[in-house]
């Protein structure tokens, strides 16, 4: 019988978090993505995070009753956003998030967004 070795491909996993009040900018994050509309996109908030690696990461919230329902790190590739496209958002931002390490999406990552994931993310309407 000869040894065979399966090779695989590892591929890492998306990094999920239920907000449930351990991390507190949670709170400051929502209450900052809130104000600036445009990154709204179908049901959720995404944002610019730029992680311990410095390594900038697309970040997705899902609210809820008012408060952080969901938080998912995206892996920004499967949405056609390069890596180039996240270094002009951080490089071009505004500012307006004043929580550290933190970044609005540029109007070119929610151009892409919005082509994908706006009209999946609407609701159907029941026809009578």
């Amino acid at each position: 019988m000869t040894d065979q070795r399966m090779m695989t491909i590892e591929e890492p996993l998306p990094r999920y978090a239920m907000a449930d009040g351990s991390a507190p900018e949670y709170e400051a994050i929502l209450e900052q993505i809130q104000n600036y509309r445009k990154s709204m996109i179908g049901r959720s908030f995404f944002y610019i995070h730029a992680g311990d690696s410095e390594q900038l990461c697309l970040c997705r919230i899902i609210p809820g009753s008012g408060k952080i329902f969901f938080h998912e790190i995206v892996d920004h590739g499967k949405y056609g956003i390069s890596d180039e496209d996240m270094e002009e958002a951080q490089k071009y931002d505004t500012g307006a998030f004043t929580l550290p390490g933190h970044f609005h999406i540029s109007p070119h990552i929610e151009k892409k967004l919005r082509v994908l994931l706006d009209e999946n993310e609407k609701i159907p309407v029941r026809q009578a």
